[in-house]
């Protein structure tokens, strides 16, 4: 403790701070104040991981922490992660899942952040279910692995009513891409799997790579506005959900970062048609499906 009639000051760098003035000021020197743009300490803060997974609904996370035996971890900051590791043949892969707060772009991106300020992962993979639009490919239970987004919602409204919408297509990194070729050269396009629910465990479902229409709507109506233009804009659009715009967008703006940019991956299992029968009923179904999925690429991406 110091007293003096004038200024007191403890600081160095021309950084005044912890200062006093007046008769009888008095500083009182101890630990360094946290800066607030800087995040805090945590266990796994600072480190490396490998796979970051973003889930929407909680079967999904359900499913991705059973495929992938996570546990569950509380940081400091009151957050909850899921963490593991897989062993891979080539290496043992760290990942890391949580789940947003709820459905939307949005969410998806304040969940990103969370998990980039955490734990800095090199692979963004967007795992659950998503709403199939190409009867042929995108049956229920099929799983769709995406490197490619349609991002619908941009459009202009004319006076007569006319709706023009305005698609951003976005590509996940090359690495990412010859990747998931490798997935479907080495298993097959399809690739099939059997599915992961004891309910159905008789039945076989096939993965297919292609583009994933994103935006803020759900859709429960086969003769969609948004269906039509999807199918217009690329017959590969398999499936839609309400996600993987924002996670295309995170990563773009992101690219801008002299620091390593992860790549992403979407992997959704088709729960419903995106029409009149849109249920709950195969959400599990899916989930499961995707995660398995997810843990057979796992080799390939890492």
């Amino acid at each position: 403790m110091t007293m003096n009639r004038g200024i007191v000051n403890h600081g160095s760098d021309n950084n005044f701070n912890n200062n006093a003035v007046g008769e009888h000021a008095r500083v009182s020197v101890g630990a360094p104040l946290p800066d607030p743009d800087v995040p805090s300490e945590s266990e796994g803060e600072g480190e490396t991981w490998d796979v970051g997974i973003v889930t929407i609904l909680s079967e999904e996370l359900r499913a991705v922490v059973d495929e992938l035996k996570m546990e569950r971890h509380k940081e400091p900051s009151g957050l909850y992660f899921y963490r593991g590791s897989y062993a891979a043949p080539e290496a043992t892969v760290r990942v890391v899942a949580t789940q947003n707060q709820s459905q939307g772009q949005r969410s998806t991106m304040s969940a990103l952040e969370n998990l980039r300020r955490h734990y800095n992962p090199r692979l963004w993979a967007l795992v659950g279910v998503g709403g199939g639009i190409h009867t042929e490919h995108a049956g229920i239970g099929n799983v769709i692995v995406s490197t490619d987004v349609v991002y619908y919602e941009n459009r202009k409204i004319n006076p007569n009513g006319d709706v023009r919408r305005r698609g951003e297509h976005r590509q996940a990194p090359a690495p990412v891409v010859h990747a998931v070729n490798a997935y479907f050269t080495d298993n097959g396009t399809p690739a099939r799997i059997h599915a992961q629910l004891a309910s159905h465990a008789t039945e076989q479902f096939d993965v297919f790579p292609g583009l994933i229409g994103s935006g803020e709507a759900v859709i429960a109506d086969g003769e969609s506005e948004i269906r039509s233009y999807l199918s217009d804009y690329n017959e590969k659009v398999l499936a839609v959900d309400m996600e993987a715009g924002g996670l295309s967008q995170y990563w773009q703006e992101n690219s801008v970062h002299g620091e390593h940019n992860p790549g992403w991956v979407v992997v959704r299992g088709v729960s419903d048609n995106a029409d009149q029968k849109k249920g709950h009923g195969y959400h599990e179904l899916a989930a499961r499906n995707a995660a398995y999925v997810l843990r057979q690429l796992l080799p390939y991406l890492c």
